[in-house]
């Protein structure tokens, strides 16, 4: 069964009624936990959209700025999304429930706000409402302010990035330290690491966005230093 059936089958269990508690139990342990991921990421981007009426194109587009969907399956994620916005659960209950399947590690957590973060800048635009539900969405996660600010400058165009902050090291560390951030980020943004969190294989798209600003960060931290 591929990723997008089985995901179908768990968002229409909520549909029929099920809990969000009891689909999300089912879903604790690997492989599942990339079914929960891609349906956190789907429900969170559509209730931040405050999605309407049928999924439109531009809805897809904007998924697929995360997720590979081959054309096979593009029923099937239209049908997901569609019963994501559908549901009654608020958008907070998701995060709660996805905090607790990953409470003892954060990399798949801010690997979903990277995900919210593509589909919140796919129209080309970064509103304060947005802004707004993914400082809470983060909050709900756990995830420091700082962490936080990490993330929004590696995809908020609304000002020059400062490469520091998207390392997330400070302008008075040695460049060794930094280097060493700067390898441990690489590392971790490796296709096999990300799928190893619960990242699903189709959302492997997330890493390259990831890597283009943390190599522009480094590259930028060497130019400014070189003598």
């Amino acid at each position: 069964m591929s990723l997008w059936s089985r995901i179908a089958d768990a968002v229409s269990a909520l549909a029929q009624g099920e809990s969000l508690a009891a689909v999300f139990d089912r879903l604790r342990t690997p492989p599942e936990r990339s079914v929960a991921f891609t349906i956190a990421v789907i429900a969170l981007g559509a209730k931040m959209a405050k999605a309407d009426g049928r999924v439109t194109r531009d809805e897809v587009a904007a998924f697929r700025e995360v997720f590979t969907i081959p054309r096979s399956e593009e029923a099937n994620a239209a049908h997901v999304f569609d019963l994501a916005r559908r549901d009654v659960a608020g958008f907070e209950e998701y995060a709660r429930r996805i905090a607790r399947m990953f409470r003892d590690d954060q990399g798949p957590l801010c690997d979903l706000m990277e995900g919210l973060f593509f589909i919140a800048l796919a129209d080309g635009a970064y509103h304060p409402g947005e802004d707004a539900f993914l400082t809470r969405v983060a909050q709900i996660l756990g995830l420091s302010e700082r962490q936080f600010a990490i993330l929004r400058a590696r995809f908020v165009p609304d000002a020059i990035p400062d490469p520091y902050t998207v390392l997330g090291v400070d302008p008075d560390d040695d460049l060794d330290t930094i280097r060493k951030a700067w390898r441990a980020e690489v590392r971790e943004s490796h296709p096999d690491r990300m799928q190893a969190r619960g990242v699903p294989e189709e959302a492997v798209k997330l890493a390259e966005r990831r890597l283009i600003a943390i190599n522009h960060a480094w590259e930028a931290i060497v130019t400014e230093r070189a003598p």
